[in-house]
């Protein structure tokens, strides 16, 4: 059986006996009410639709509608008024006949001074002769007959019985608020069912129909939890699952799209050298190279590819190392800014010889300390400078290097004056095997590898490197590197 099915039946039972109850109570109500039992076969018969008097009272109404047909002169008879009155007295009725807009007989006790002004206007057709009127706090019941005097003024009799306040509002009110209280519980039983359902099941059923796409392989959509109870929690648990799936089959995606892309480029770059020697070699074999300088030139040529291709080797196997976490890291304590200063030093005479500048600007002191690889780190910085160096512009080459505080890193700057690359290509520079080159061309030398080695080194140090280049004006690569914090100095 279903939670739907389940929580219909349980509030049908619930609301069966919530009337059953309401029920029993407005019985032992009326009985306390009346007094009597056997009272409750008359409480809401037919006769409190029109208001009836008693049998008594009934027959004494006829005898006064007969005269008021008749003989209605004689309803100004004092005499007969006074013993139709007595009759009606000895079972607690009043007589009350009204002339025009006069009062010309009423007993007593039903003497109000507003009563005149509650009757009901005439009704000559007589078609509503049974009501009950309020005047003040007093409650009553009528019979009445509408006729004309001998003179053709209008004229009522009316026999009336005074009823119990309260008894009157009970028997208005209670019906109606009976069936009110009926409407509201059906409504209130509707209404649960509605919002236990909307909360209930209609999540679980989303979570079952989620579990159906994720089982044909649709994790492209989106999970809402609404609420903060235990279902909500559950959707979230859920949702956060289908993320953690997701991203697990993209980055598989990933995996198999780069494993190609990885065999297509080494494909591609062994095979260009490949073919360089094979060329050479079939030149030898077919003795072009017929002198001495040719056959220089031919091995030349093969020896250059061949330390192209081991050198390609070195770096693919130097990435994959670090891609698989395999190479272990070194650190130690470094002044970066007397590690950088030194390595530029170095640098600087053979940058001259290439026909290229170097300046650097170091604002970090250098008792300021990072957790640092030497020999990995030097390769970072060989591998920016030497793209630089290959894709230098026009005119002289200008390298500047800038090492400052930034938020508790330290941030490295390394500025070219080259071509700059591309806003399309920017975002990619530190892909493997990428290349600005659509065509992938050599000419500049390079793996395509550098750039990617360089960021996996950075990110084992806990630090971060992107770029930024306006075409035509140059690149900047930029390292972060965390600084050591004097707590750890100390240790």
């Amino acid at each position: 059986m279903s939670i739907r099915v389940r929580l219909l039946l349980s509030y049908t039972c619930i609301l069966l006996v919530t009337i059953l109850l309401f029920v029993a109570a407005a019985l032992l109500f009326v009985i306390a009410l009346t007094g009597d039992a056997r009272s409750l076969k008359d409480f809401y018969s037919i006769h409190y639709s029109v208001n009836p008097l008693s049998k008594q009272e009934e027959s004494i109404f006829l005898d006064l509608k007969y005269l008021a047909k008749n003989e209605p002169e004689s309803l100004l008879d004092q005499q007969l008024l006074d013993e139709y009155n007595f009759k009606l007295r000895a079972v607690q009725a009043e007589l009350f006949i009204r002339k025009g807009d006069v009062q010309i007989y009423s007993s007593l006790s039903v003497k109000q001074p507003g009563l005149l002004h509650h009757l009901p206007d005439y009704e000559m057709a007589n078609n509503a002769i049974r009501n009950t009127l309020q005047v003040g706090d007093h409650f009553y019941s009528y019979s009445k007959f509408d006729f004309y005097f001998p003179d053709q003024t209008k004229g009522s009799v009316m026999v009336i019985r005074e009823r119990s306040p309260f008894a009157e509002v009970v028997r208005t009110l209670l019906p109606i608020i009976l069936g009110l209280l009926f409407v509201v519980l059906l409504l209130m039983n509707a209404l649960l069912y509605y919002f236990l359902t909307r909360s209930i099941v209609q999540p679980l059923d989303l979570l079952r129909r989620s579990a159906d796409r994720i089982k044909e392989g649709n994790l492209a959509f989106e999970l809402k939890a609404e609420g903060q109870g235990e279902i909500a929690r559950l959707s979230e648990a859920f949702e956060d699952m289908r993320v953690k799936l997701k991203q697990s089959v993209e980055k598989q995606l990933q995996y198999e799209q780069n494993r190609k892309e990885l065999l297509a480029s080494i494909t591609h770059d062994l095979k260009t050298p490949i073919t360089s020697i094979k060329a050479s070699i079939e030149g030898i074999r077919d003795g072009v190279p017929d002198t001495k300088q040719k056959m220089e030139r031919y091995v030349n040529t093969i020896l250059t590819k061949a330390d192209d291709m081991d050198r390609l080797i070195d770096e693919l196997f130097l990435y994959s190392k670090l891609d698989l976490k395999q190479l272990p890291f070194t650190f130690e304590k470094v002044s970066l800014a007397g590690y950088i200063r030194d390595y530029l030093e170095d640098l600087q005479f053979d940058l001259e010889e290439r026909g290229f500048e170097l300046e650097w600007e170091m604002t970090l002191g250098d008792e300021t300390l990072v957790h640092a690889d030497r020999d990995k780190l030097k390769r970072v910085l060989a591998n920016i400078v030497d793209n630089s160096v290959k894709y230098r512009g026009g005119g002289t080459g200008k390298i500047s290097v800038l090492l400052q505080r930034e938020d508790g890193n330290a941030r490295l700057t390394v500025r070219d004056n080259g071509p700059g690359i591309p806003g399309e290509a920017l975002p990619f520079i530190f892909e493997r095997f990428f290349r600005g080159d659509p065509s992938r061309s050599r000419q500049t030398g390079g793996s395509g590898l550098g750039l990617a080695i360089a960021k996996q080194i950075v990110e084992g140090h806990r630090g971060t490197i992107d770029a930024r280049s306006v075409p035509g004006e140059g690149t900047d690569i930029i390292i972060r590197l965390p600084l050591i914090r004097p707590q750890e100095e100390k240790r």
